[in-house]
């Protein structure tokens, strides 16, 4: 029986303070698994640089140098987490079974691995990597992230709740998810409609350890206005839906000018006209830029620009692609 080709692949950007932490983390988690003989001693690590302004990329390239288990890429610019990932999983599916995704800050718990791959041998073609708890998180970020997670179920979209981007991904998933051609592809979304096989594999998230959070509140509103507008058009509908509401309040309120004048009480309030403008022209102004953003989202698709472009690419490929095979 051949074993399992398995790909554990890291976007990083400007993680030169934890990148040697890392990569010996996961390199132990490797050949643990290897030890086993859980995986094949055909699979590796794969760094993904997306555009680091530090020295995170000459951290990569010296150690596909030395160490047989560790390949990288690098992408000409900063293109953002979500394509960066993209970019990991397309190469690395051309020459695994598998393909582990994960954040480089080491937050996320690299001991279920194991179960990650279990699950997949019994069968899951999609693993998903999902929070127990959030005590790690801040009031303020917690509350946030289960709002951010009723609000897209209220949208229509169904998310494994508590789950970001650590996941298992068989090859067969991989090639399907490929099949989704949009240029801003939101992966937490795209991947449950894959529909294949799936379980759940529950741990605690750790603190970060070393460096900057690469998700500041001004990205975190940006990635779940992208997820939103990328998978529902229920926004659109509430406009809709608050337009044909205050034309019929304004109904009301003409009835009601017009009893007023009739009863002769035709002073203005002033109040009441500045209470009116700013609440309409707040409602229009959100209303013109929501659909700005879906707008903006047809306009980078039509262009077809192509979702990252690589610099260098330093994998190791498997020799024998005959040897990786899929369910």
């Amino acid at each position: 029986m051949q074993k399992t080709i398995l790909t554990i692949a890291v976007p990083c950007f400007n993680e030169e303070e934890v990148f040697d932490q890392t990569m010996e983390n996961l390199r132990t988690v490797l050949c643990d698994l290897m030890g086993e003989n859980l995986i094949s001693e055909q699979s590796q690590l794969l760094f993904i640089d997306d555009g680091s302004k530090d020295s995170t990329w000459e951290k990569i390239e010296n150690a596909t140098l030395f160490d047989p288990l560790v390949s990288g890429m690098k992408l000409s610019r900063n293109f953002g987490h979500q394509r960066a990932l993209l970019a990991g999983l397309e190469e690395a599916v051309k020459f695994s079974d598998c393909v582990i995704s994960i954040d480089a800050d080491l937050q996320d718990d690299t001991g279920v691995i194991r179960e990650f791959i279990i699950q997949y041998l019994q069968g899951n073609e999609i693993v998903y990597g999902v929070r127990s708890k959030r005590d790690t998180d801040t009031f303020f970020k917690r509350n946030t992230a289960q709002g951010f997670y009723r609000l897209m179920e209220k949208m229509g979209l169904s998310l494994v709740y508590n789950h970001a981007d650590y996941r298992l991904l068989s090859k067969r998933a991989i090639e399907e998810m490929l099949r989704f051609k949009e240029s801003n592809m939101f992966l937490r979304g795209v991947v449950p409609l894959l529909g294949f096989k799936s379980t759940k594999v529950y741990y605690e998230r750790k603190a970060r350890a070393a460096g900057e959070s690469k998700y500041p509140f001004r990205k975190m509103i940006a990635f779940a206005l992208d997820g939103i507008t990328s998978f529902s058009v229920k926004p659109i509908r509430l406009i809709t839906m608050l337009g044909f509401l205050f034309s019929v309040i304004s109904v009301f309120a003409g009835i009601y000018a017009l009893v007023q004048n009739f009863m002769g009480h035709t002073e203005s309030g002033w109040t009441s006209l500045m209470i009116s403008v700013w609440l309409l022209g707040g409602l229009m102004l959100m209303s013109i830029g929501l659909i700005g953003e879906y707008i903006g989202k047809i306009y980078e698709e039509v262009k077809q620009r192509p979702r990252y472009i690589i610099e260098s690419n330093l994998c190791k490929k498997v020799g024998n692609k005959s040897k990786v095979h899929s369910r």
